[in-house]
């Protein structure tokens, strides 16, 4: 890992929703910051939150990664809609307010990312250089549909959408074409082999760490036009 001391941020999720937490990763020279939430059933303190924000700041990319407030309160059940996508927006200005100066992306873990384009498409992100999905979540399990994507034509930005091959929630063969209209503004990188997750079988001959450095390789490589 780093070394780096991780800061624990509080800021306004929304008027109704009341306040949350945030994690600002800063390494020293950063030459960016990630702003990222979590997936549906975990917060930002899971494994993958955290091995993904450590990985990204060994290559000098910040990451301030932000719990919903639900999340914060301990609850199963997302928020609303339109306090997930205000959040988001809160999330983000507080994360200029901590790290003012650094070239911004947004996105995250599944539900995160999804929220992050809903709100992009919505209204611009102001200072947002582009959109990342860890796992984007197309459609529910076994319900094959691309109704989620109808909003990504109005995102305005560059996405990156990390795949697995194995991801119930998103089939490839739905997806492809969905970044295939989407046009320059969308990249898709698929890893072989990786579920929703981004876990392996034992017979793919690749570890969880091999899978989580393609991940963070492929980001940076990425970002790097946008800086």
């Amino acid at each position: 890992m780093t070394g780096l001391e991780p800061r624990e941020v509080r800021f306004q999720a929304s008027s109704s929703a009341g306040e949350t937490s945030a994690i600002l990763l800063l390494p020293g020279g950063a030459k960016a910051l990630f702003v990222l939430g979590h997936g549906a059933g975990a917060g930002m303190h899971h494994p993958f939150m955290e091995t993904i924000a450590g990985l990204l700041a060994a290559r000098r990319l910040a990451t301030f990664r932000y719990q919903f407030a639900y999340m914060e309160r301990g609850r199963r059940r997302p928020d609303p809609q339109p306090i997930l996508l205000t959040t988001v927006r809160s999330a983000l200005a507080a994360a200029v307010a901590e790290a003012p100066g650094l070239p911004i992306f947004a996105g995250g873990k599944s539900m995160g990312g999804r929220m992050t384009s809903l709100a992009a498409a919505a209204s611009p992100l102001e200072r947002v250089r582009g959109l990342v999905f860890f796992g984007f979540p197309l459609h529910p399990s076994g319900r094959p549909s691309t109704d989620r994507a109808d909003h990504l034509a109005e995102v305005g930005r560059p996405m990156l959408f990390l795949q697995g091959t194995r991801d119930r929630l998103a089939d490839l063969e739905l997806l492809g074409p969905v970044c295939e209209e989407l046009g320059p503004a969308a990249t898709l990188h698929v890893v072989d082999g990786a579920d929703h997750s981004f876990q392996v079988l034992k017979r793919s001959g690749r570890s969880a760490d091999e899978v989580l450095e393609e991940l963070v390789d492929t980001t940076e490589r990425w970002a790097a036009p946008y800086l």
